[in-house]
């Protein structure tokens, strides 16, 4: 198929500057990678640190964001192999990692030392046209839903990833905090999907009647409850087994911390802009037995994993589908806590 030499592309090109809509080359494929005729792209709140440069490293501008894209083969590098023109691929936040170090090598890709992140340090899926690396992006299944599928690739993996990492077994008690929220939705649902029971923690009776009909067991409204904790623990019959925290609240992580049962993990994924820190009391994590860890995005399997529960009909991503010029106004709900479900890119300008 015919691919032109220029596009459209959404640039950040200062911290916190004007999001620009403009035109760019349409860039090649080196031996290794596959370029992209983009159909969609989820927006993620990662996105909007970016943007805002509120990490200690800041992205590489300017800048082309975005890490949930879905696009088709249009074109290949001589390395390339398993691929073919027409395929569908992502375009993830790993955009590629070194293959050789020792995480590498134990499946932990996103420990890499020297990876390369999409729409980070690496243009992203804010474009009409971008490159993948041929190795890290996954494949997308005919038929599946091309614009929901895309938050899966960041939002999906990342969330399935932490649930595996919890260590819990089936039946026993997920607590989501956060759980109204683009991470937190799909979080309710692949935790029902491998079998625990959910307690989401949110604000509000709209995300209450949102989470509900994603199939929680239970709802606490942070809002209105004098005593979150207690109310988790009521809930659960003495604490949730494990809690996945996906908010970008530090304070709302601290909270979490008191949600646990003894020998319960609290699993931090949600990243606040900025440093933070959490409290933890020493006497109770040694007496209790309490766990506290860190969650990245999903290795390669991970995501081919997170990809396939979603094609069976088992994940429904919540999605609301706008222009490319819209961005700057999912960016403004993000930073008002007011979104629910995911944003999602028209990329067909």
């Amino acid at each position: 198929m015919a691919i032109p030499e220029t596009q459209k592309a959404l640039v950040f090109e200062t911290p916190g500057g004007p999001i620009q809509f403009k035109d760019r080359p349409v860039p090649k494929p080196g031996p290794n990678e596959l370029l992209l005729k983009m159909k969609y792209s989820g927006v993620c709140h990662s996105d909007l640190h970016a943007w805002k440069g509120d990490w200690a490293r800041q992205a590489s501008m300017p800048l082309v964001g975005g890490h949930e894209g879905v696009g088709q083969v249009v074109a290949m590098g001589s390395n390339v192999q398993g691929w073919k023109i027409g395929d569908y691929a992502g375009v993830k936040w790993l955009y590629s990692t070194c293959q050789h170090c020792d995480y590498c090598q134990d499946g932990d890709d996103p420990c890499c030392l020297d990876q390369q992140v999409s729409g980070y340090t690496h243009d992203g899926s804010f474009q009409q046209y971008a490159v993948a690396d041929a190795i890290q992006a996954p494949k997308i299944p005919k038929g599946v839903d091309l614009a929901s599928v895309a938050p899966i690739l960041c939002a999906g993996v990342s969330v399935y990833a932490a649930l595996q990492s919890s260590g819990r077994k089936a039946g026993e008690w997920i607590c989501v905090s956060g759980a109204g929220g683009g991470l937190g939705s799909l979080a309710v649902q692949y935790a029902k999907a491998m079998g625990f029971r959910v307690v989401g923690v949110d604000c509000g009776e709209e995300k209450e009647a949102f989470v509900q009909e994603l199939g929680v067991d239970a709802y606490v409204d942070a809002a209105k409850e004098k005593n979150v904790a207690a109310t988790v623990k009521s809930v659960t019959g003495g604490g949730a087994h494990a809690v996945l925290n996906v908010s970008t609240a530090t304070s709302a992580m601290q909270d979490s911390l008191d949600f646990i049962r003894p020998r319960g993990t609290v699993v931090l994924l949600g990243v606040p802009g900025g440093e933070s820190n959490l409290s933890v009391n020493v006497h109770d994590t040694v007496a209790f037995c309490y766990s506290v860890k860190g969650s990245a995005v999903g290795n390669r399997k991970q995501t081919q994993e997170a990809i396939e529960l979603f094609g069976r009909g088992l994940i429904k991503c919540p999605i609301k589908i706008i222009g490319m010029r819209q961005l700057r106004q999912v960016f403004e709900l993000m930073e008002e806590r007011k979104i629910m479900g995911r944003y999602v890119l028209d990329l067909s300008y």
